[in-house]
């Protein structure tokens, strides 16, 4: 492995570690919305509130000759009790009420939105009846305009609502009123577009509707009804969400629909039974459409063929004899939603929670599985950043491995020499009474080894203890040919025909820095230190470095070693999986360090609990839980109980090797005692662990 590509490999590594770590809070929670509506045979009480952030009650009418704003009365009780009911099962649910809705609804909220004085009793009544029925907000549901005028007078509304909701939050102690509305899936129509500057300005964000394109009512032909891509249309999701981003939207306001129903087309003919195959109308129900849990039954009690999933539009769909059924399955709906995801969108509503099929798409959409766990498909971004830190860790690794094996095979001539620990580097003094002490600047090093050490920063006096062969040794590089190999994962080794080594031994995610072209470069060698690589360990008599990513043996007995570094290594990729800082504390009591809280959660067998939420190993041969059981190992106390960087490499790159049950992390205030029978019982079910190393940094 050349140094350039390490140092490569080291930018790419670090590059992803910082996205992962170092992003920036967002202003707002990620949206997972659902409408109820009145109509559908699923009562409040059954709705499953915990996998969603927000539930929509529909809809609520509009008089079309007063203009006043009513509930109908079959469900006065119903949506009075919408919001205490919901949130019986998730107290921290938000719930909005939805105005309008339908077709009939149209004419009357067009001549409503015209007149300033329905305007004004529209808006509010509006404000009234949500705090009345105890909503937290309001959804318009006048989804399209059909002239431009009428697309004018929406933006006026919006104008009006905002500033009198704004109004009456200023004259009471309640919270301020929520306020969206849904609108189709591009801002785009034939008779104008949506008022993008008033949504902007004046609603909280809006749902897009990203669904209804083909229905076979009217299309003579099988479609997607709810593409996400379509290569030959403009009619797809992808297409109406980069309308409203490039109309002046911003992704932040946009909650992206997921339909959980689908259509029925009855085929001409059933051997023609591909996306655009003639149809003749609708099929299974008059207009074809079905909820997703209808399509289940008719799936399972037809033998249906399929379901057939094409990436192209990415949709689901299945044949039964001369019905062609389109709609979106569990997959699809995690694509949809990593989709958003991708594009920075607020979040997602479902259009309609009844239609479900025992909760299994709301699930899928929320992340969570039919067993409470947390369901690892995230979106695409996130999966390739776990692939391509696990990998560049594996060929980081393996490089050493192979490097390690060229050092014994190189004969060495030198003398051997004995090297003394030399602690001046960290300490910045020198041992000046020591007769042959020979101290080399970079400018020093540059020169012996013909300016070759752009990887290496911050090496000064570094070589401050060398004796005169290894001095005559580094000054004799340039001819024997040999250059450092490489800066990898925040240990430096000199490649050179010697047995001299030297390791970094300070590595933490700080000292990791990015020039402007993202290469990776050390900036702190404090640490370092250098001898025979035949010794095991040696000693030093003062202590340096950042508490929390230096071993116990080293911070009680000034021991350091190879074990050294897998220690750092184990702190460091705790870090990666957890996304926890290093200094806080954990637990219920908050007296646990990150790698004793990961142990514990691990040892429960909860480990995910401790996983950042951004990672995926859907498709990764490193699934994380083997990897906090590998980042545990590299913690343990005791040196020898540490697996060696081969053996980490090798548990990382197999997916079927055996991983060791971990002891307790080093520093833990507890002991191993009520452990014993816990790791006997989990030692033939667990090939994944659960740690992350918690430490407090320090200055220096």
């Amino acid at each position: 492995m050349q140094a350039p590509m390490v140092s490569r490999i080291t930018t790419i590594l670090f590059h992803v570690f910082l996205s992962l770590n170092l992003h920036p809070a967002k202003a707002q929670v990620w949206i997972k919305a659902g409408y109820w509506y009145s109509g559908s045979d699923l009562p409040v009480s059954d709705i499953n509130s915990t996998l969603y952030t927000h539930l929509i009650c529909a809809f609520a009418d509009l008089n079309s000759s007063s203009y006043h704003l009513s509930i109908p009365s079959s469900y006065d009780r119903v949506f009075s009790a919408f919001t205490d009911t919901v949130k019986q099962k998730n107290p921290s649910i938000t719930t909005l009420l939805s105005i309008g809705g339908g077709l009939a609804e149209y004419s009357t909220l067009s001549a409503m939105a015209g007149n300033s004085t329905y305007r004004k009793s529209f808006i509010d009544d509006s404000i009234k009846t949500a705090r009345h029925y105890g909503f937290q907000g309001l959804d318009f549901s006048w989804v399209s305009a059909n002239t431009s005028d009428n697309m004018d007078n929406m933006g006026i509304l919006f104008e009006e609502w905002r500033a009198a909701i704004a109004l009456e939050t200023r004259n009471s102690s309640l919270s301020e009123l929520i306020l969206t509305a849904a609108v189709q899936y591009s801002p785009r129509l034939d008779s104008g577009s949506f008022p993008i500057d008033s949504i902007r300005r004046n609603l909280n964000w809006i749902h897009v509707l990203a669904f209804d394109y083909y229905m076979p009512t009217w299309a003579n032909f099988t479609a997607a009804f709810a593409a996400l891509y379509d290569p030959d249309s403009d009619v797809n999701t992808d297409f109406g969400i980069a309308a409203w981003i490039n109309g002046g939207l911003p992704a932040s306001k946009l909650v992206l629909g997921l339909p959980f129903y689908g259509y029925a087309w009855k085929l001409a003919n059933p051997k023609e039974n591909s996306i655009g195959a003639p149809a003749t109308g609708p099929a299974v129900t008059e207009d074809g459409d079905m909820s997703y849990k209808d399509i289940n039954n008719y799936f399972k009690t037809n033998g249906a063929v399929g379901p057939i999933y094409n990436s192209t539009y990415v949709v689901d769909y299945f044949i039964v004899r001369s019905a062609w059924i389109s709609f979106d399955g569990v997959d699809v709906v995690r694509i949809k939603v990593s989709y958003a995801k991708e594009k920075a969108l607020l979040g997602y509503v479902v259009w309609e929670v009844s239609y479900d099929d025992d909760w299994v798409l709301s699930q899928a959409a929320g992340g969570v599985d039919s067993a409470g766990g947390v369901d690892h498909k995230r979106p695409k971004s996130r999966i390739l950043i776990i692939i391509l830190t696990t990998t560049a860790a594996v060929i980081i690794l393996l490089g050493l491995a192979f490097y390690f094996i060229k050092i014994r095979i190189l004969k060495s001539k030198s003398k051997e020499t004995k090297l003394k620990v030399n602690n001046a580097a960290a300490a910045g003094d020198f041992d000046n009474n020591n007769p042959d002490m020979i101290v080399y600047s970079l400018a020093d090093i540059e020169k012996a080894t013909d300016h070759k050490l752009e990887d290496a920063y911050c090496l000064d006096s570094l070589l401050s203890d060398l004796t005169d062969p290894i001095r005559r040794y580094l000054l004799d590089w340039k001819k024997r040919e040999e250059i450092i190999e490489g800066i990898t994962q925040g240990l430096l080794y000199l490649q050179e025909y010697s047995r001299l080594t030297i390791i970094h031994r300070d590595l933490k995610a700080g000292n990791i820095l990015l020039d402007g072209d993202m290469k990776a470069k050390i900036s702190d060698f404090g640490m370092a230190r250098i001898f025979a690589k035949d010794e095991h360990e040696a000693n030093t008599g003062r202590l340096v470095g950042t508490y929390g990513y230096v071993p116990p043996e080293y911070v009680r007995r000034g021991q350091y070693s190879i074990k050294s570094d897998v220690y750092s290594f184990g702190i460091v990729l705790l870090h990666i999986i957890s996304g926890k800082k290093n200094g806080s504390m954990y637990g219920s009591d908050e007296n646990l360090s990150l790698a004793e809280y990961a142990y514990e959660l691990w040892k429960d067998e909860r480990g995910m609990e401790i996983m950042d939420p951004s990672l995926d190993d859907t498709f990764s041969s490193c699934k994380l839980i083997k990897c906090l059981q590998i980042a545990l190992l590299c913690v343990q106390e005791n040196p020898i109980d540490r697996p060696s960087m081969l053996e980490v490499s090798s548990m990382l790159r197999n997916e079927t090797a055996i991983v060791a049950i971990p002891q307790r992390p080093a520093f833990s205030v507890k002991t191993d005692e009520d452990d014993k029978n816990r790791r006997d019982r989990l030692h033939s079910e667990i090939c994944s662990f659960d740690g992350a190393t918690i430490s407090q940094v320090v200055g220096r």
